[in-house]
């Protein structure tokens, strides 16, 4: 049975050697502390964790990366649900999600 997070996320844009500085929904630290502690097991290569996702009426299947530098996990939002959920992709915006895991 999959567990549910709920949580207001901010946009920020990830930059380091290996990115173009994508932007990504930052989940708050504790949250993500206390889901690597129940759900560690589940990663997969570099931090990755399969999840679904859902932002107002938009819900899709994706993945969640554990980023050390920041101490929390990232969630990507696909184009086609940005443009769905009228999100501005603007550094610093909070949006409202929920994940299960």
């Amino acid at each position: 049975m999959a567990m549910e997070y709920e949580f207001i996320g901010q946009f920020r844009k990830y930059k380091d050697e290996d990115t173009c500085g994508w932007n990504f929904l930052f989940m708050p630290q504790d949250l993500a502390k206390e889901i690597r502690a129940m759900h560690k097991h589940q990663e997969e290569g570099w931090g990755r964790m399969k999840v679904t996702a859902k932002i107002g009426g938009s819900e899709w299947k994706t993945s969640i990366w554990f980023d050390t530098k920041n101490d929390t996990y990232l969630l990507p939002i696909k184009a086609e649900i940005r443009k769905k959920e009228k999100i501005e992709m603007e550094i610093g915006n909070e949006i409202k999600t929920t994940i299960w895991v």
